[in-house]
């Protein structure tokens, strides 16, 4: 009998999901992408103006991150004030809020400009690698009452993205020592791989923990999205979800090595 109602059960659960699938088929493709001129578009101008800013470096750059801190702070009161409307947890919110996006700004301009880069490339191969997996695989969900979208295979897939990243890095770095000195790039590669793996790995969870908590608290406010300040991709904050506790992590270990 248990047999035959877990039979059912699947067999229900397989149904739910071909009958989604046919109802966004239905939909026309053109309806689908309807948004993708824009959310291409808004993603150029992102990447442009993030590229000029790191090209001008000195003043200019940290300009560019504190506003960008500024406009995400900025969301971030938004969105614990529609999440609660009691004062002293709002308070509390916004100051933490305060804490959590100063200090991932304030770590993030003290880096070298190439720990910047490294920085910012780990978040985006962590979601470009979660984002692939987890279409391609699917399987069960990590919380799905706080992101219905995320799944273990799409965490173990940003783990490798942001993983081998940073082997490609680190490779890159021991072939540069090399051509300074034959026999140090070689040392500082086969030592330091199978900790740049696990370092991806971590900063990988760190940045899906940074998504999940945005996202938990917009559940708790009730919205889509931290804002609909960039067309088709919701917000900054949407944007720096992951960024933020990366950038505190890698600002930490950058100053510990005295980068």
């Amino acid at each position: 009998m248990a047999d035959a109602d877990m039979t059912e059960t699947v067999a229900k659960a397989g149904q739910r999901k071909r009958d989604r699938l046919k109802r966004y088929m239905a939909v026309p493709l053109s309806v689908r992408t309807s948004d993708l001129p824009k959310r291409v578009a808004s993603a150029v101008v992102m990447l442009a103006v993030a590229a000029g800013a790191v090209i001008a470096g000195g003043w200019w750059l940290k300009g560019f991150i504190a506003v960008v801190a500024l406009a995400g702070f900025g969301e971030f009161i938004r969105l614990i004030c529609k999440a609660t409307a009691n004062l002293p947890y709002r308070m509390a919110g916004i100051l933490a809020a305060a804490l959590y996006v100063g200090i991932a700004a304030a770590l993030l301009m003290q880096m070298p400009p190439f720990v910047q880069i490294i920085t910012v490339v780990t978040v985006i191969m962590t979601d470009t690698g979660a984002y692939f997996t987890g279409r391609a695989i699917g399987g069960p969900k990590i919380a799905p009452r706080i992101s219905p979208s995320k799944t273990w295979a799409g965490l173990l897939g940003g783990m490798i993205g942001s993983g081998l990243w940073l082997v490609i890095v680190t490779i890159f770095i021991g072939a540069a020592l090399r051509g300074l000195s034959p026999d140090s790039g070689s040392g500082l590669q086969s030592s330091a791989l199978p900790m740049v793996v696990m370092l991806g790995a971590g900063l990988a969870v760190a940045a899906q923990a940074g998504d999940f908590f945005e996202s938990w608290l917009k559940r708790k406010a009730g919205v889509k999205d931290s804002s609909a300040l960039i067309p088709g991709h919701g917000g900054v904050l949407d944007r720096l979800d992951g960024l933020l506790p990366v950038a505190i992590i890698v600002g930490l270990l950058s100053s510990w090595a005295g980068l």
